[in-house]
């Protein structure tokens, strides 16, 4: 992976100047890898990295995310983040990423991904179930 990433803002983050723990990298080189209109969950890039565990990659995220497309790392329950929803329903909508309709019920009527349209394994281009799990291999 390249020591320079843009970030979904268009800022940049220059990892020359501050080098991230070994872990964070793998887990961000992941989530660079997701296609536009796909997700994974954190459980999914832990499963896939083979190692750690949905809230590491979670804490990750949180720490490093920003220099990502960080609205394709996601909730196994398909719900959008807390206090970023807004943003990452515009990426959402504009990359495609199949949603679910709110429910009436749902606190601020906001949809959900549709997690088994929009989930991605790791590997095919249509997130088909030939995936090969674990161990980093693809990194």
């Amino acid at each position: 992976m390249s020591q320079h990433r843009t970030s979904g803002d268009g800022t940049s983050d220059d990892r020359a100047s501050h080098a991230l723990p070994e872990y964070a990298e793998r887990v961000l080189d992941v989530a660079d890898l997701i296609p536009p209109g796909r997700v994974m969950t954190y459980g999914d890039v832990a499963e896939w990295l083979g190692e750690g565990g949905p809230r590491q990659v979670g804490r990750v995220m949180s720490l490093y995310g920003a220099a990502v497309p960080w609205w394709r790392v996601v909730r196994a329950d398909g719900a959008l983040l807390p206090g970023h929803e807004l943003r990452a329903l515009d990426h959402y909508r504009a990359e495609g990423t199949p949603l679910r309709e709110a429910s009436r019920g749902a606190e601020g009527h906001l949809p959900r991904l549709d997690m088994k349209r929009a989930r991605w394994d790791g590997v095919t281009a249509d997130g088909g179930a030939d995936r090969d799990r674990g161990g980093g291999a693809h990194i």
